[in-house]
């Protein structure tokens, strides 16, 4: 993974692999031990530390020892500013297609209204 030092970067790197993203969606249901969020994926011990790693290191996870077991859980902030930063274009996506729906209503009623002038002579 290249190295980045931007946050939002981070984040959007870490998000980049369905690996990584998968170990998210199930770390949305609740804290899970390492071995349970190992348990889908057919690849070695190492490799999932790696991806934990990288989501760690993204602010997306938090990893901490109990007794024998390594949790993992979700930190939301991350992600709240993934989805902040999302949501401006979002917004101005959606404000442009509002504007061209209002565009393509509005012809469509004005050929209505010409096609019935026309029909009248």
């Amino acid at each position: 993974m290249p190295n980045v030092t931007d946050p939002l970067s981070s984040v959007f790197a870490a998000l980049a692999d369905p690996t990584r993203r998968a170990i998210l969606a199930r770390l949305a249901q609740g804290e899970a031990p390492v071995s349970e969020l190992a348990r889908p994926f057919d690849m070695s011990a190492p490799a999932i530390s790696r991806h934990l790693r990288v989501l760690a290191d993204a602010g997306l996870i938090e990893r901490e020892v109990n007794a024998r077991w390594r949790i993992c859980h979700l930190r939301p902030g991350a992600l709240r500013d993934a989805h902040g930063w999302l949501e401006t274009y979002r917004r101005h996506w959606e404000d442009n297609l509002d504007r061209l729906v209002a565009f393509v209503e509005q012809a469509q009623s004005d050929t209505d209204v010409t096609s019935k002038q026309g029909n009248k002579s």
